[in-house]
Protein backbone atom coordinates (compact mmCIF):
# COMPACT_ATOMS: atom_id res chain seq x y z
CA UNK A 1 0.00 0.00 0.00
CA UNK A 2 1.44 3.53 -0.77
CA UNK A 3 1.39 5.96 1.60
CA UNK A 4 0.63 9.59 0.08
CA UNK A 5 3.02 12.33 -0.27
CA UNK A 6 2.22 15.29 2.01
CA UNK A 7 4.65 17.94 0.31
CA UNK A 8 4.60 20.86 2.86
CA UNK A 9 5.82 17.73 5.45
CA UNK A 10 8.33 16.30 2.61
CA UNK A 11 9.38 20.33 1.90
CA UNK A 12 9.89 21.21 5.72
CA UNK A 13 12.02 17.58 5.39
CA UNK A 14 14.15 18.92 2.84
CA UNK A 15 14.75 22.20 4.11
CA UNK A 16 15.86 20.54 7.12
CA UNK A 17 18.30 18.21 5.37
CA UNK A 18 20.14 21.43 3.75
CA UNK A 19 20.03 22.98 7.27
CA UNK A 20 21.70 19.61 8.79
CA UNK A 21 24.16 19.10 5.56
CA UNK A 22 25.46 22.58 5.92
CA UNK A 23 26.41 21.68 9.34
CA UNK A 24 28.17 18.29 8.12
CA UNK A 25 30.22 19.71 5.58
CA UNK A 26 31.74 22.02 7.98
CA UNK A 27 31.93 19.69 10.57
CA UNK A 28 33.91 17.20 8.12
CA UNK A 29 36.05 19.63 6.46
CA UNK A 30 36.61 23.33 7.94
CA UNK A 31 39.78 22.08 9.96
CA UNK A 32 41.52 21.51 6.62
CA UNK A 33 41.20 25.34 5.85
CA UNK A 34 43.35 25.89 9.27
CA UNK A 35 46.27 23.78 7.55
CA UNK A 36 48.86 25.35 6.06
CA UNK A 37 52.05 23.82 4.51
CA UNK A 38 54.78 24.26 7.18
CA UNK A 39 53.27 25.41 9.66
CA UNK A 40 51.88 23.30 12.96
CA UNK A 41 48.37 22.81 13.22
CA UNK A 42 45.76 22.66 15.77
CA UNK A 43 46.28 19.60 17.89
CA UNK A 44 44.36 16.72 16.48
CA UNK A 45 41.88 16.15 19.83
CA UNK A 46 41.05 19.74 19.19
CA UNK A 47 40.00 19.06 15.57
CA UNK A 48 38.14 16.26 16.66
CA UNK A 49 35.80 17.65 19.56
CA UNK A 50 35.61 20.81 17.57
CA UNK A 51 33.95 18.76 14.49
CA UNK A 52 31.83 16.78 17.10
CA UNK A 53 30.27 19.63 18.61
CA UNK A 54 29.37 20.96 14.74
CA UNK A 55 28.39 17.64 14.31
CA UNK A 56 25.82 17.55 17.05
CA UNK A 57 24.02 20.92 15.92
CA UNK A 58 23.85 18.23 12.42
CA UNK A 59 21.99 15.64 14.06
CA UNK A 60 20.00 17.60 16.32
CA UNK A 61 18.19 19.04 12.70
CA UNK A 62 19.08 15.70 10.64
CA UNK A 63 17.08 13.25 12.71
CA UNK A 64 13.74 15.06 12.97
CA UNK A 65 14.01 15.93 9.83
CA UNK A 66 13.96 12.12 8.61
CA UNK A 67 11.05 11.35 10.68
CA UNK A 68 9.30 14.33 9.32
CA UNK A 69 10.20 13.24 5.97
CA UNK A 70 9.08 9.37 6.70
CA UNK A 71 5.69 11.29 8.12
CA UNK A 72 5.13 13.08 5.19
CA UNK A 73 5.62 9.39 3.14
CA UNK A 74 9.05 9.62 2.10
CA UNK A 75 10.79 5.67 2.22
CA UNK A 76 14.25 5.61 3.36
CA UNK A 77 15.73 5.17 0.30
CA UNK A 78 13.95 8.80 -0.84
CA UNK A 79 15.38 10.18 1.99
CA UNK A 80 18.78 8.86 1.45
CA UNK A 81 19.01 10.29 -2.06
CA UNK A 82 17.44 13.37 -1.49
CA UNK A 83 20.24 13.97 1.10
CA UNK A 84 22.70 12.97 -1.03
CA UNK A 85 21.52 15.50 -3.97
CA UNK A 86 22.12 17.80 -1.22
CA UNK A 87 24.94 17.06 -0.19
CA UNK A 88 26.23 18.10 -3.33
CA UNK A 89 24.34 20.64 -3.68
CA UNK A 90 26.06 22.16 -0.39
CA UNK A 91 29.38 20.50 -0.64
CA UNK A 92 30.27 22.22 -4.56
CA UNK A 93 29.56 25.82 -3.08
CA UNK A 94 31.46 25.26 -0.10
CA UNK A 95 34.25 23.67 -1.95
CA UNK A 96 35.07 26.32 -4.43
CA UNK A 97 33.74 28.82 -2.31
CA UNK A 98 34.95 28.46 1.48
CA UNK A 99 38.06 26.56 0.48
CA UNK A 100 39.11 27.93 -2.77
CA UNK A 101 38.77 24.68 -5.08
CA UNK A 102 38.78 24.90 -8.17
CA UNK A 103 35.71 24.44 -10.86
CA UNK A 104 35.89 21.05 -12.79
CA UNK A 105 32.87 20.16 -15.45
CA UNK A 106 33.10 16.59 -13.58
CA UNK A 107 31.26 18.31 -11.02
CA UNK A 108 27.69 18.76 -12.80
CA UNK A 109 27.68 15.98 -14.58
CA UNK A 110 28.49 13.72 -10.89
CA UNK A 111 25.26 16.17 -10.10
CA UNK A 112 22.67 15.41 -12.94
CA UNK A 113 23.75 11.07 -12.39
CA UNK A 114 22.03 11.93 -9.07
CA UNK A 115 19.12 13.69 -10.33
CA UNK A 116 18.77 10.51 -12.35
CA UNK A 117 19.22 8.52 -9.25
CA UNK A 118 16.00 10.77 -7.73
CA UNK A 119 14.17 10.21 -10.64
CA UNK A 120 14.61 6.75 -10.03
CA UNK A 121 13.47 6.52 -6.85
CA UNK A 122 10.36 8.42 -6.94
CA UNK A 123 9.64 7.24 -10.41
CA UNK A 124 6.63 5.12 -8.70
CA UNK A 125 5.33 7.71 -7.53
CA UNK A 126 5.38 9.96 -10.71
Amino acid sequence: MKIPLNLSGAAIAVGMLMASNVFMTFAWYWHLKLQKPGESSWPMIAIILTSWLIALGEYIILIPANRIGSAAGLNVAQLKIIQEVITVCVFVPFMLLFMGERWRWDYLWAFLCMVGAVYFVNRARL
